[in-house]
């Protein structure tokens, strides 16, 4: 088909597209003639720029002239198939975009030249900022759609001209001006309508508003509906955008996860359905049942619910939002890409709706002859055939709203919330405890009745106590089907209570029972896991979906995600720290999670944790070597190795990182660069910030231990070991690795490693230095109770230790293979293949130390001070040990 063939067929489409080519014989060949290119935001300016524009009348007449172009353009090549959704959204917006730049440039100017320019402190001219709103703010402007904006300028003043007025008189009359270039109907028509009552106060607020009145207005006045518009509230125009930027990103996006959105949006959209309902509009396709209007809601309520928590989020195009609700778990895949076609479907239909008449109508049409121009438009048949898919579409997504915005059971009518209100008798009340199961209804009915009566619960704000009466009854129906019933209790009513004074924890409780259950099962598990979700509330969050919670970590995801985090936080050191710290929690939450429900084994447990602190101090690296000053390089030379439980992979959910820093540099000021590194690393991951510590770092295993450098060179490193390191030194070496930093230095300490192990050693005095260590360990640890200390015992954790590293120093100069870093178990293994001990013993004590290790990581989960048990459920493991032990050490 030509290209006059595609303007004529366009033409039968839309009445508008006629009456322009009927008005002018010149316009339908030029449109075809200039058909193939599609126009955007520099062909337009450029377009513009070629004419002289004198006064404000050649300025109207100029951008209707470009409006009639562009839009005839996007008519023919929408429905004539050489453009798509994104495109059409496009040229809208750029439209829009470059008419407000262009009035505002020459009303500024014509403005300027009676009153002078307002100018900043600094004497640079202070610009209007005017702020797109809705789909224009977001780059995806329909075809006849109004632009929202909203106006706001730096500070006040004074113009300094022959006509002096303050800046607000300045602006306001500027804000006027343009409103008039772009939405006055003349014999041209108009370029777009124009909306500014999202401005504060609405129709009654002033037109134009300074940054400091602005945001008085957020924080004393502004409402839920306003934080979800000023979600696509973006800058066309400005000065001094940053601070304008660091005024709406926190009113929109909290720094905490915000379920109350939830019940906002779902109380304004009723609001929309009942207006809709009220003037006869369901077959709106915008606002009405399944429209455009809840695919935006849906995508937008994730926004505010976790845009302060993950930047990524902040994205105000809703085409672009979808994805990311499916790659983060809020939303199925299948859920999203029916979304994410209904919202195609949807916005194209609009767009046909709009060329009729150049309307602003999302009207479904009731004349037959414009239903079958819809029909044949979308590239159906018939008016039916397009119903029934459209119909399909809008039932997908009010059954995907339905799900998002589900209205949470009314707890009122919940048999136990006679119990938790006190309106039933003390007796009665035990009753029903008593037959729910608990173990003591007395002491529950106490604690429940004290926090009913006690000074936090009395003074909530009246939303958190009614959220918090809707919780309590369902919180005691679930614990008591998880036993330890009235522990499991305790333990969600203690994290109940620490996060009531925060509306958003109560919210998201409220609106996702299932989450309850998870939390139970939790809090029944464990009480060091319950302590850890008291601690840290927004792991709550990651209830939600147990797709997600449940899934082994990839490195490689997690790691770009706390890069991007990372780096959408430069410049700010403390919100780096804190996002660093929440990353850390939430992974170790998912491996908690994974190691409460029995599918994580406690070995791929510890290498997990390892590798996550392996993570963190990649990425923590380059942060603190940013904050040294005159840094001589631009990536440090610089290795961490890792020891003890770092080292060896066995790290617990509390380990202490026990490493040594090293580097190979010859610069001059390198020793004094990288012990400001080292002491960086150390703050970053040891300093207590909002959202607690990363780490606690020990650095005593460095040469000559606390009294040593904090770094030390490898060459100094190697010196060390060599010559003056004690027996002690070379046993800790022997779980020691490269972890994070410069490969190539990571490489030169491994050598060195192997060689320290493989020396040939006199075999009495190693023993007799290994055993004066193993004593004075015992020393430190006495155990006075009748119980047996799993680490710390003859027979116990230490001692497997301990024999595993005597073996590496006594024999790697005769097999080097011990030398290699593969745990415990492996090298008992390796030491019994060798004939360095018996293989039956050997493999009882690899059963000693797997139980041994199970039973610490049991104990420590329980909450449980020490770790000690009764001797005669371990016997024959320690029995095991202490035979090993004799047999390479010749004593007990």
């Amino acid at each position: 088909m030509s290209a006059m063939d595609l303007v004529t067929t366009a033409s039968q489409h839309s009445r508008y597209l006629s009456r322009l080519i009927a008005a002018d014989d010149g316009f339908g060949p030029a449109l075809a003639a200039h058909l193939e290119v599609p126009w955007d935001a520099s062909s337009m300016q450029a377009q513009l720029d070629r004419l002289q524009i004198a006064d404000a009348a050649a300025l109207q007449a100029t951008l209707r002239k470009l409006r009639q172009a562009v839009m005839a353009q996007i008519i023919v090549r929408d429905l004539g198939g050489l453009a798509d959704l994104y495109e059409v959204m496009r040229m809208c917006t750029d439209l829009a975009q470059v008419a407000v730049r262009y009035a505002l440039r020459y009303h500024t100017a014509w403005l300027a030249e009676d009153h002078g320019m307002p100018l900043n402190a600094d004497g640079t001219p202070m610009e209007l900022a005017v702020v797109g709103m809705g789909k224009l703010g977001g780059g995806e402007l329909n075809v006849s759609s109004d632009i929202d904006l909203v106006y706001l300028y730096a500070a006040e003043g004074e113009t300094a001209g022959n006509k002096p007025i303050s800046h607000h008189q300045f602006f306001v009359s500027l804000a006027k001006k343009i409103g008039l270039a772009i939405s006055e109907i003349t014999a041209d028509g108009f370029v777009f309508r124009v909306d500014t009552r999202l401005r504060p106060w609405g129709d009654s607020g002033p037109l134009a508003m300074s940054y400091t009145a602005f945001e008085d207005y957020l924080v004393i006045h502004g409402r839920e509906w306003e934080r979800y518009a000023w979600i696509k509230g973006r800058t066309l125009t400005g000065s001094r955008l940053d601070e304008l930027n660091a005024i709406v990103r926190p009113f929109v996006f909290r720094k905490y996860l915000d379920f109350n959105a939830l019940a906002a949006m779902r109380e304004l959209h009723a609001q929309i359905r009942r207006e809709v309902i009220r003037r006869d509009r369901i077959d709106n396709i915008k606002l009405g049942p399944g429209g455009i209007r809840e695919i935006e809601f849906i995508a937008q309520v994730f926004q505010l619910i976790r845009g302060g928590q993950i930047p990524a989020l902040q994205t105000r195009a809703t085409l672009a939002i979808l994805p990311m609700l499916a790659a983060r778990g809020s939303l199925p895949e299948q859920a999203v890409t029916e979304l994410r076609e209904a919202y195609c479907f949807l916005r194209n239909l609009e767009h046909r709706l709009q060329y009729l008449d150049d309307a602003q109508t999302q009207m479904l049409p009731t004349r037959e002859e414009d239903r079958m121009r819809i029909a044949k438009s979308m590239g159906f048949a018939d008016y039916i055939a397009f119903l029934l898919v459209l119909n399909e579409h809008r039932a997908h997504v009010s059954r995907h709203f339905d799900q998002v915005f589900a209205a949470p059971a009314d707890s009122a009518g919940h048999p136990l919330s006679a119990l938790w209100l006190g309106v039933i008798d003390e007796e009665e009340a035990r009753l029903q405890l008593a037959k729910l199961e608990f173990d003591d209804p007395e002491a529950v009915y106490q604690r429940l009745r004290q926090i009913r009566q006690s000074s936090r619960y009395v003074g909530l704000p009246a939303s958190n106590r009614v959220r918090l009466d809707t919780l309590v009854p369902q919180l005691i129906e679930v614990a008591a089907s998880m036993p330890p019933r009235d522990s499991t209790l305790a333990r969600i009513m203690d994290l109940l209570e620490t996060v009531s004074q925060r509306a958003s924890y109560l919210a998201l409780l409220v609106e996702y029972p299932a989450a309850l259950q998870q939390l139970a099962k939790i809090c029944a598990a464990s009480p060091w896991a319950a302590q850890y979700m008291t601690r840290n509330p927004m792991l709550l969050d990651e209830l939600l979906d147990t797709r997600v919670l449940y899934t082994p970590p990839d490195w490689t995801t997690l790691r770009a995600e706390l890069a991007t985090q990372i780096q959408s936080l430069e410049g700010d050191t403390e919100r780096q720290m804190d996002a660093m710290r929440h990353f850390r929690q939430r992974v170790t939450f998912h491996l908690l999670a994974q190691d409460l429900a029995g599918i994580l084994p406690l070995e791929k447990l510890s290498d997990y944790l390892s590798d996550l602190a392996a993570l963190i101090l990649e990425a923590t690296l380059p942060l603190a070597w940013a904050g040294v000053r005159n840094h001589h390089c631009e990536i440090p030379h610089f290795a961490i190795i890792g020891y003890g439980k770092l080292g060896g992979r066995e790290l617990g959910y509390a380990s202490d990182l026990d490493m040594v820093f090293l580097y190979q540099d010859d610069a001059p000021d390198a020793a004094e660069n990288y012990a400001r590194l080292a002491q960086r690393i150390n703050t970053w991951l040891s300093s207590t910030t909002g959202a607690g510590v990363l780490y606690e770092t020990d650095l005593r295993l460095r040469p000559d231990g606390a009294s040593g450098l904090l770094v030390s060179s490898i060459k100094a490193f190697s010196d060390y070991q060599r010559h003056h390191a004690w027996t002690w030194e070379h046993q800790a070496l022997t779980r020691a690795r490269f972890v994070a930093g410069d490969v190539a230095v990571g490489a030169l300490f491994e050598p060195i490693r192997r060689d320290i192990l493989t020396q040939p050693r006199d075999l009495a005095q190693l023993r007799a230095a290994v055993l004066m260590m193993r004593q004075k360990m015992h020393d430190g640890h006495p155990n006075h109770s009748k119980l047996f200390d799993i680490k710390h015992d003859a027979g116990g954790i230490i001692d497997v230790e301990f024999i595993v590293q005597y073996l590496i120093l006594a024999y790697s100069s005769a097999h080097s293979e011990l030398t290699v870093n593969a745990g415990n178990l492996a090298l008992l293994t390796v030491a019994a293949e060798l004939g360095l001990i018996a293989g039956d013993s050997a493999e009882a004590v690899r059963d000693a130390y797997r139980q041994f290790r199970q039973l610490l990581h049991s104990l420590r989960l329980q909450g449980a001070d020490a770790a000690r048990v009764d001797m005669a459920t371990i016997a024959a493991h320690v029995d095991a040990v202490k035979t090993l032990w004799t047999q390479v050490f010749g004593s007990k």
